[in-house]
């Protein structure tokens, strides 16, 4: 299950992809409406800021706006900067490993080949699906 943060950080990035190449969003207008809360989602656009996902600009055509395409904008990418690993065990993780301390062999352990097949399902449909995939619904990618 992913955080509620990861859903905002989501959601707001959603609402720039639709604003357009070089336009801005004011922070408010991307809180209202995608109903987050404003002290929330100042957090997390700093968070996706630093990331180099979207940057600010003061003054009366201020706001935030997307640094990237739509297109290079990868749900999965996203995930992992908010979230971490996406991975339901700890033994699945490729960049945060750490063996279950209740496992005897992963190898023939039948929870960790049930999930990894999860995994890496899940892994294939977040790392290839785009911002811009998001704003075709038909289109998504399954």
């Amino acid at each position: 299950m992913i955080s509620q943060k990861a859903k905002y950080a989501l959601r707001a990035l959603v609402s720039l992809a639709r604003t357009g190449r070089g336009e801005t969003m004011m922070i408010g207008e991307i809180s209202k409406e995608q109903a987050i809360p404003k002290k929330f989602l100042e957090q997390i656009l700093l968070e996706l800021k630093r990331a180099g996902f979207v940057a600010s600009r003061r003054g009366r055509s201020g706001g935030y706006e997307l640094l990237k395409d739509p297109e290079q904008i990868m749900f999965g990418e996203v995930l992992r900067l908010i979230d971490g690993p996406i991975a339901p065990l700890p033994c699945l993780s490729k960049i945060a490993y750490k063996k279950c301390a209740d496992c005897r062999d992963e190898a023939s352990c039948e929870i960790r080949h049930v999930f990894e097949r999860v995994t890496l399902a899940t892994r294939e449909v977040l790392d290839r699906t785009t911002l811009a995939d998001s704003l075709r619904l038909e289109d998504l990618p399954v």
